[in-house]
């Protein structure tokens, strides 16, 4: 570690994301920081809050210097919901949670085969409205698994049933698509830039699909998995039909399972570029310039387990300071790794809100003072 990251001179730059359930990521950031500067008050520290796609990838953006714009936009059942998006120049942030995710679903309610990605094409409409000619769709956190069919519709496309009418909402109705007609797509997507952002890569279909690996989260019983993904087996088929081979060949690419199937219909309809989410927002929010001013990075999330191995954002975060011979420490509300799988991510070391509250409700309850003594012990191991 240089001597500046060693002594209070030394400027540390806090890139974390939210504790889910608990703090966001620019609340984290906050206590962070308030943590570090009760043993160093002179100490400089720079907040870039991240995300890697999934909820709280707007607020992030709006964290970065994005301006936060909101549209009334159609939710998962039907309803109404005001939803948000971020601009700056000519790029928009997206994120799918804020029109279709699980949020917008009352306690204890699911529509595994009918909550739609409608609102999400709306916001997308939206965000080209607002002159983004570049977009940033990041995925996450949703309610629906119908295969963004929402979206393109929302978008100008057709889905026929046999008799030539829309089919339903969400996953379910699918089993009746008998038709697909991407002509009355909006033509400003041909001339835009969109950018799939999610943390996962699962294709479309089968055991590691969109329905049976993330359909059990959105109330969806055994055999409503079945239905699902033959529903959506079906979609790719009449996509197929209509577009060409690429429809088929997208079924299987990364990220098309992503958010109940979305990335499916972002990859197809909207000739989207698949990357992790982290790497999308740290090059949006400007994570290479930070990293330039920063003599040690703090990233950190809710949970740093086996998971956040494959995409999450604090091994991301961890993957681009390294490369540019920056350390990384972390906090987590709870740590399931070993030292030795940090080492391997890049991070000296992760301090758990769990190791000085065990019990997890109290440790989610306390979650602000408790990370700024999580991170006060940090400071005093690697600042002073």
């Amino acid at each position: 570690m240089s001597d500046a990251a060693r002594g209070s001179t030394g400027r540390v730059l806090v890139a974390a994301d939210k504790f889910k359930g608990s703090l966001t990521a620019v609340e984290v950031a906050a206590h962070v920081t308030a943590g570090l500067r009760s043993v160093l008050p002179a100490l400089a520290v720079e907040a870039l809050p991240v995300a890697d796609g999934g909820d709280g990838t707007v607020d992030a953006a709006v964290a970065g210097g994005f301006e936060r714009r909101t549209a009334r936009v159609t939710g998962p059942l039907g309803e109404v919901v005001e939803a948000a998006y971020a601009v700056r120049g000519g790029t928009a942030v997206v994120e799918m949670a804020e029109a279709s995710g699980l949020r917008h679903l009352p306690p204890g309610v699911f529509a595994p085969l009918t909550a739609t990605t409608y609102g999400t094409g709306e916001l997308l409409r939206a965000a080209l409205d607002a002159g983004a000619r570049g977009i940033v769709l990041g995925v996450g956190g949703s309610a629906t698994t119908d295969g963004g069919a929402g979206m393109l519709s929302a978008l100008g496309a057709r889905l026929l049933d046999a008799e030539g009418v829309p089919v339903g909402p969400g996953g379910g109705a699918l089993a009746a698509l008998a038709s697909v007609d991407l002509s009355g797509l909006d033509p400003r997507l041909a001339g835009a830039e969109v950018v799939l952002a999610s943390d996962v890569d699962n294709p479309l279909l089968g055991p590691t699909g969109a329905a049976a690996v993330y359909g059990p989260q959105k109330g969806a019983s055994a055999a409503e998995v079945g239905v699902l993904d033959a529903a959506l087996g079906r979609y790719a088929a009449v996509l197929g039909e209509a577009v060409g081979e690429r429809a088929l060949r997208a079924a299987d690419a990364p990220g098309a399972g992503a958010a109940g199937g979305i990335g499916y219909g972002a990859l197809v309809g909207l000739r989207a570029a698949f990357r992790p989410g982290i790497e999308v927002l740290l090059d949006v929010l400007g994570f290479a310039d930070a990293l330039t001013r920063a003599d040690l990075v703090i990233t950190g999330e809710g949970s740093l387990d086996a998971q956040s191995l494959h995409g999450k954002a604090p091994v991301g975060v961890a993957a681009a300071a390294g490369r540019a011979g920056v350390p990384v420490a972390a906090v987590c509300g709870r740590l399931a790794l070993s030292p030795e799988q940090l080492a391997r991510a890049g991070i000296l070391r992760a301090y758990a809100l769990a190791e000085l509250e065990p019990d997890p409700a109290v440790s989610m309850a306390h979650a602000g003072p408790l990370l700024r003594r999580a991170s006060a012990a940090l400071a005093r191991d690697f600042l002073t």
